[in-house]
């Protein structure tokens, strides 16, 4: 790689190509290593900006990287190509507290900005175990969770805009306000595969007035798990619901005693709010976990109590790896109540493969971590743990859910993609990367198999419930259309009165209005999106349950094709969407938490019709009303910005679908 073009455009000293820097910027928290041929340390966006314009004019493959704490080989620089550190992009650029908005750089560490917002009585919601190192950037780029995001949702329901460096050199803007597709979900947990971020818009959350921790014990993760149950369906929504196996508290009490139990699974439970909810919700929570047959319950009796009880849940992993030199992490995912069913299958698997599980749960969102301690330099023990992880995450897809819920795919679980998307679903997610980075250069060979290969992994996810009769009729009917026919997608037409040529094929939606899983246990909604708003308020409150609709007609696929307002993305799960070129492919899923590739469901949300027909959708459910905005007026239909039309491109390349409201 010839340099000297490149070192004379950025600052001074920041190009770095001795074998000392690449070896340190080889490897993050994960298997995998490679070293890149140069590493760009970056102090400005415009040597973000004008090292990745360079990269695209020589073909040279790039790689964003923050802390490096990724835990799938999402920086590895498998293809060699440029590093680019953006560790030193470490400005707030502003904090708006009346707005409750801060401006980042992506090199800002988690704790730093948890630290000025607390200063105007603020936080910021997503606290990934790493928190005290890991960056924003990073936490963008893979959707981090952490405990409370049971309460308050993943990264992406936090960030309202970026900026980021297209994979072409140019900077582009995307924000929650934008009309048309929501270009914003795809960038966030994409990895760095269509770009470089290089400023955030965050929102910042108001500090709770009141915080209690209530800790119980179990004699069974059955018993623990049921508990987590009851606590959801009560109408309790925890800050944090976690859960940990007797393993794994004996490893964090080494040296010390924090107060837990001695059962084989404990839950920890904060609740926040205000201090009548608080009081109220925490002997609410203490009555059925005694219910469910908790063996001890008691809660914190003051703040330096609660923060010893969580030093012990962050501190799991640096316990671990006081065992052995490595620890293997898993970021599995399952159905709430599939809990029981992977720690057993779990269990079995670390007896097989002659390895020892530490688990540790989010347990109110189904994500399991299974922890393996062990030697790289023992060759035999290393196979043997990668093969127990390989088999686990199998087991979690098997079971209904997904490789990751905020851990991402990266480099090291790529082929096993192949067990959660057919094939059908894998092209366009590789089409949807080809169309923002057609040159392949932005953290290539990531997230999923590589183009042209069999990855040699057989389709394990459960199949989803048949398509109803209707829905069969419209597949027929687009594969049936002729070659470059227009289609003309139309619900109850409350919403837009279109321009698409009298001769396009009309696919009529509103006969699709069946409920295809209505799960109380795990609480989500899968639901034709023919349906009428009206008929699934009646029904869902007449199960006890509801959903984040506004009042007012309509069907539910108009209300998801135009995005009226910004928070309808807030409890979409998955989808079901029918192609131009008759595919139907299922993307997201049943589980609350989950970042197998990109987020196309809230992509599709203000489509417009523009890219798919989305047959079915899955929800979040809520166990009380939650409130959404009324029912205004319908938005004008969008001209589809530069970066939107080239994402079209990837789920319909002629443009036949509502062809009538897309042109620049």
């Amino acid at each position: 790689m010839r340099l000297d073009e490149l070192r004379a455009q950025v600052a001074p000293g920041s190009l770095r190509s001795s074998p000392a820097d690449l070896a340190v910027y080889s490897y993050d928290g994960a298997f995998d290593r490679a070293r890149p041929d140069a590493v760009l340390i970056a102090s400005s966006v415009e040597d973000v900006r004008r090292a990745v314009a360079w990269c695209a004019a020589n073909k040279i493959p790039f790689i964003a990287r923050g802390a490096g704490t990724n835990l799938s080989g999402g920086c590895v620089p498998v293809n060699g190509g440029l590093v680019i550190a953006l560790a030193r992009l470490n400005r707030i650029l502003s904090l708006d507290a009346a707005g409750r908005v801060a401006c980042v750089e992506p090199g800002v560490v988690n704790l730093d900005l948890q630290k000025e917002a607390e200063k105007v009585g603020l936080f910021y919601a997503p606290d990934p175990a790493s928190f005290r190192v890991s960056t924003l950037g990073g936490n963008a780029a893979e959707n981090a969770g952490g405990p409370r995001c049971l309460k308050y949702g993943v990264t992406t329901n936090h960030v309202l805009a970026v900026e980021a460096v297209m994979p072409d050199g140019t900077l582009a803007k995307f924000s929650l306000e934008d009309d048309g597709p929501e270009l914003l979900s795809l960038m966030i947990g994409a990895e760095g595969t269509l770009g470089v971020l290089v400023k955030l818009w965050v929102r910042l959350t108001p500090l709770p007035v009141d915080t209690r921790t209530v800790l119980a014990g179990f004699s069974s993760i059955d018993a623990a798990v049921a508990c987590v149950s009851a606590i959801i369906a009560a109408g309790v929504l925890p800050r944090a619901l976690e859960a940990m196996d007797r393993p794994t508290v004996e490893s964090v009490e080494v040296g010390r005693s924090l107060g837990y139990p001695k059962d084989p699974a404990i839950l920890l439970i904060e609740l926040d709010g205000d201090s009548a909810d608080c009081a109220r919700e925490a002997v609410q929570v203490e009555r059925l976990c005694a219910e469910a047959g908790a063996t001890t319950v008691r809660a914190a009796t003051d703040p330096a109590e609660r923060e010893r009880l969580w030093e012990g849940r962050r501190g799991a992993y640096a316990a671990l790896a006081r065992l052995a030199p490595n620890v293997l992490v898993e970021d599995g995912v399952v159905p709430r109540d599939k809990l029981p069913d992977i720690v057993r299958r779990i269990q079995e698997i670390a007896a097989k493969h002659g390895v020892k599980a530490y688990l540790l749960f989010h347990a109110g969102d189904g994500n399991i971590h299974p922890n393996i301690a062990y030697d790289e330099r023992d060759a035999a023990e290393t196979s043997r743990v990668k093969a127990a992880g390989h088999d686990m995450l199998q087991a979690c897809v098997e079971l209904g859910g997904s490789l990751s819920g905020e851990h991402g795919i990266g480099l090291d679980k790529r082929d096993a993609m192949a067990w959660l998307f057919t094939p059908e679903t894998l092209r366009l997610f590789h089409r949807v990367k080809n169309a923002v980075d057609p040159a392949g250069l932005a953290n290539p060979d990531k997230i999923f198999p590589l183009p042209g290969t069999k990855p040699g992994l057989p389709f394990i996810r459960p199949p989803a419930e048949a398509l109803s009769e209707y829905a069969k009729l419209l597949v027929d009917k687009v594969r049936a259309a002729p070659a470059g026919a227009a289609f003309r997608v139309r619900g109850a037409s409350t919403r837009w009165k279109d321009a698409t040529p009298e001769d396009a094929v009309e696919l009529l939606t509103t006969g699709l209005g069946r409920i295809a899983d209505l799960d109380k246990r795990n609480f989500t909604l899968t639901v034709e999106t023919g349906v009428s708003l009206h008929a699934l308020r009646r029904e869902l409150e007449s199960q006890g349950v509801f959903v984040r609709l506004p009042q007012g007609g309509g069907t539910l696929g108009g209300l998801l094709a135009t995005r009226p307002w910004a928070g309808l993305r807030e409890d979409i799960l998955g989808m079901r969407v029918l192609l131009c070129n008759g595919d139907v492919v299922e993307l997201g899923g049943k589980v609350v938490k989950n970042v197998a590739g990109y987020d196309l469901p809230r992509l599709l949300l203000g489509s417009w019709g523009a890219f798919g027909v989305i047959l079915e959708v899955t929800m979040k459910l809520h166990a009380r009303p939650v409130e959404a905005p009324a029912a205004g007026p319908a938005p004008a239909p969008p001209k589809f910005s530069p970066w939107a039309l080239k994402v079209r491109a990837a789920f319909d390349p002629e443009g036949r679908l509502n062809p009538g409201l897309a042109a620049e």
